[in-house]
Order: structure tokens, then C-alpha cells, then sequence
């Protein structure tokens, strides 16, 4: 659990306090998960976080190595990069089942084992839906920063090794939800090629799993902010949810062994330990969650050059979300839902909105009667919105930072809106201790 005594901690800022601030702090980079960082931690917990690393730079090199000699053996000179896409991978897991009878979707399923990598995960980005991956051809779509400057966050260690195996934009947990699909609507026409690629997803997730229950963005281990527990985009809560319903066995995951579902159950309760131990604490009280928290500490850390560490209203929402979808929550969660419900009910900002404002781009401006919405960024121990930009500068008003980020990022989001007006209902049922 973090335990924040201060009235103003920012962890990993370089804080700058002038009396009438724009610029209030710079951002600094998340620290990896390195052999020198696990020495630090208490003896009997080194030799698992030691074996889990080691795990990751076999299994880094064993991908390296598949993809090297494919292109030795087929005569190819360089790898080449597949055909991307604006989201995850293009696929629809929502049809109805007969859908995924069809002759379309099992050409898909196949394309997705095509696409697996070693490792048994999948990269984001990437259309799944064309052709089955060719050798030579990377796992992943180009996934990098279109940003990049100087000691940038996003700078990758190995430009040629990049986003193989993610979590991110609900990667992996999609293409395994798509092969269920067809699976379970298959049934015993079902590929065994495709229950043997769910099986190979589900052992990834499992080894992907850090020993406290975090996952991390990018498995084998990516270095930088990759290697920090991601909540942004729902990474690990989806990968939470995604297990729970393999444990559960219903439904499209009937088909699921007995000795995977239990492993399943296993993995997600301990992932939800490990997002009760992530939430941030302030002055003795719940608050909610950072969008990273470090692997070995909790402790919120940064990713990209303009998201620093800072309570995070909307990923913070779903999280309770999932919490009081609980059929039956225990004392750690009710008191958790409780207190992120109190904290959403005091950032919640009346009166303004985000909008567009023509040449100068979106703008927070007043707005009497609009709906309540929330910072996606709030200062730790101040709950003050703030707002960072490319150069790693931290802002107290959106409207200082460059019109590049001001138009792309959600600065401002209303998700905790729906949140409380469910929370009333379920609060009536688990009143607080």
C-alpha cells in the first residue's frame, strides 16, 4: 500500500515553485525494472523478481532469435513491417455468435496465430484482418513515437525491436477473446491450431505477470516506462477482467482446461491485490491511482515526456467500476470504492469545458451549466489539474501547453460522472465500514 505523507508529494518531479506558476515542475523518466534495483530489495523477495527478469531477456532473445533466422532462411535481406491499423487490431469481438462460423472470421483467426509471436502475445496496431503474416514480416506494426526529440521517453532501446508483445490499446486480450469467439462458436469444428494459440496467449499472460500481480505495458520487458505497472488505457485492468471471465469458464471460454481456469482465477485475484496495494494514499486517506506505477515500489511514476506522475481520474474510474461489479466484495474493496467515489466527488470541476476555440485549438473555457468533467491529471497531495507538454514541462492551465498537445490528448475526461451515479445505487448495498 503507498503510504503519501506530505501535503504535496510529486513522485519523480523536479519541482519548481515560483508565487504565480505556469511551468511548476519537469518530468523525468520511470526507472526500469533492472538486476540493480531488484538488489535493493529484501532478500527473500530477490530470487523471484531475479528469475522473472531473467525470464524476460531469454525470452526477449528467443524472439530476436526466431525472427533472424527467418530471414537467413528464406534469403531475405531485412524484416519488413505489416499493415497497421488506428487501434488494437481492427478486430470485433461483439458479433453474434453465428458470425464467427463464417468463412471471414476463421480466415481471421488464423491470421491472428500467423501474427502470434514466440512469446505467445500479440503487438498493437496491427490489421489482422488482410493476409497471414509472411516470413520476414514483423509481429507489430511501426509503434513508435512520430515525436521524438532529445532523450525522449519514448526513444525505444532497439529501434528494430519494438512493441513485439503488449498489453497496450488491448492488445493480446482482444485476439484472445476473437479466437474464444470462434472457438467456442466452432465447437468441434473448431482448428486445434487455434486452442493451442489461446493456450500459448493464456501461458504469456501468466508470464508476463510480475510477482507482486502488476503487469507491465510491454512483455519480454521493454525498458523505460514500458516496464512500469500500466493502468492507462485499462492495460492491466482488461488483462484483470479478461482473466476473471477465463476462471469463470462461461460462456465462450467453456472450452477452457480446469487447469488453465484455476491458474486464470489465481492471476487475476492477485492482480487486483496488487491494484488495492497501487492505490495512492494521501495524508492516511484512499484517493485513487496513478496511469503507471513502478513494478518493485507502487510508488506513481511517468511514462511518455508529458504524463507525469498524478492521480488519473478516468483509468481510476474504471477501476472502481470493476470493483463494484464484485459479486462479492470484501472489506478492501468496499473501503476502496469508497474512497476514490469521495475523491472523484471533490475534483469534479463545474462549469468549464474543453472545447475547440478555432485557430488556437482546443481550450478549457467557461461554459456555465455544463456537465461536471474531470482532469485527466491531478497533482498528488494538492489534487490541483495539471497538464504536461512534449518538452517535459508540467503545467498548472491547459491552455499554456503547446497546441499540438492541447488538440492530441484527452485533457479533460466525464467517465467518473457515470461512475457516481452507479456508486449511489451500490453504496446503498455496501455502506462503509
Amino acid at each position: 500500500m503507498i503510504s503519501k505523507t506530505s501535503a504535496l508529494l510529486l513522485a519523480g518531479l523536479t519541482l519548481i515553485l515560483p508565487l504565480q506558476a505556469a511551468i511548476i515542475g519537469t518530468n523525468v523518466p520511470a526507472q526500469p525494472l533492472t538486476p540493480e534495483r531488484i538488489a535493493t530489495l529484501p532478500a527473500a523477495q530477490q530470487p523471484e523478481w531475479s528469475q522473472y527478469l531473467q525470464n524476460s531477456l531469454h525470452q526477449r532473445q528467443v524472439d530476436q532469435d526466431f525472427l533472424k533466422a527467418e530471414l537467413v532462411g528464406h534469403g531475405l535481406k531485412q524484416a519488413v513491417l505489416p499493415h497497421g491499423v488506428h487501434n488494437a487490431n481492427g478486430l470485433s469481438v461483439d458479433q453474434p455468435a453465428a458470425y464467427y462460423t463464417g468463412a471471414e472470421p476463421r480466415q481471421i483467426a488464423d491470421i491472428i496465430v500467423s501474427f502470434q509471436t514466440p512469446a505467445g502475445g500479440w503487438s498493437k496496431n496491427t490489421d489482422f484482418t488482410r493476409a497471414l503474416r509472411a516470413p520476414g514480416e514483423l509481429f507489430g506494426a511501426e509503434n513508435g513515437s512520430l515525436f521524438l526529440g532529445t532523450n525522449d521517453f519514448d526513444q525505444p532501446h532497439d529501434g528494430s525491436w519494438n512493441y513485439v508483445g503488449t498489453f497496450d490499446n488491448d492488445a493480446t486480450t482482444t485476439e484472445l477473446r476473437f479466437l474464444a469467439r470462434v472457438i467456442s462458436a466452432n465447437g468441434t469444428n473448431a482448428s486445434k491450431t487455434w486452442q493451442v494459440a489461446f493456450e500459448r496467449g493464456l501461458d504469456y499472460i501468466f508470464a508476463a505477470q510480475y510477482p507482486n500481480g502488476g503487469w507491465p505495458q510491454v512483455w519480454p520487458l521493454q525498458g523505460g516506462y514500458h516496464d512500469a505497472i500500466t493502468i492507462n488505457d485499462g492495460a492491466m485492468l482488461h488483462v484483470v477482467e479478461f482473466m476473471s471471465e477465463v476462471a469463470g469458464g462461461a460462456d465462450d471460454f467453456s472450452f477452457v482446461p480446469a487447469t488453465l481456469r484455476a491458474r486464470a482465477d489465481s492471476s487475476w485475484r492477485h492482480g487486483l491485490d496488487c491494484l488495492l496495494q497501487a492505490q495512492i494514499i494521501v495524508n492516511g486517506k484512499r484517493t485513487v491511482w496513478c496511469q503507471q506505477h513502478d513494478p518493485l515500489t507502487l510508488e506513481p511514476v511517468s511514462a511518455r515526456n508529458f504524463e507525469m506522475p498524478a492521480a488519473t481520474s478516468a483509468e481510476s474510474a474504471e477501476i472502481v467500476t470493476f470493483l463494484m461489479q464484485l459479486s462479492q466484495p470484501d472489506a478492501r474493496e468496499v473501503a476502496a470504492v469508497h474512497a476514490a467515489a469521495a475523491w472523484f466527488t471533490k475534483t469534479q470541476i463545474t462549469g468549464k469545458s474543453f472545447t475547440g476555440t478555432g485557430k488556437e485549438g482546443k481550450k478549457l473555457i467557461d461554459d456555465p451549466g455544463h456537465a461536471p468533467i474531470w482532469s485527466r491529471f491531478y497533482e498528488i497531495g494538492t489534487d490541483r489539474p495539471i497538464f504536461g507538454d512534449r518538452d517535459k514541462t508540467i503545467h498548472d492551465d491547459v491552455n499554456e501547453i503547446s497546441k499540438e498537445r492541447r488538440k492530441g490528448y484527452g485533457w479533460y475526461r466525464d467517465t467518473p460522472k457515470r461512475l457516481l451515479q452507479h456508486y449511489r445505487r451500490w453504496a446503498a448495498e455496501h455502506p462503509p465500514a
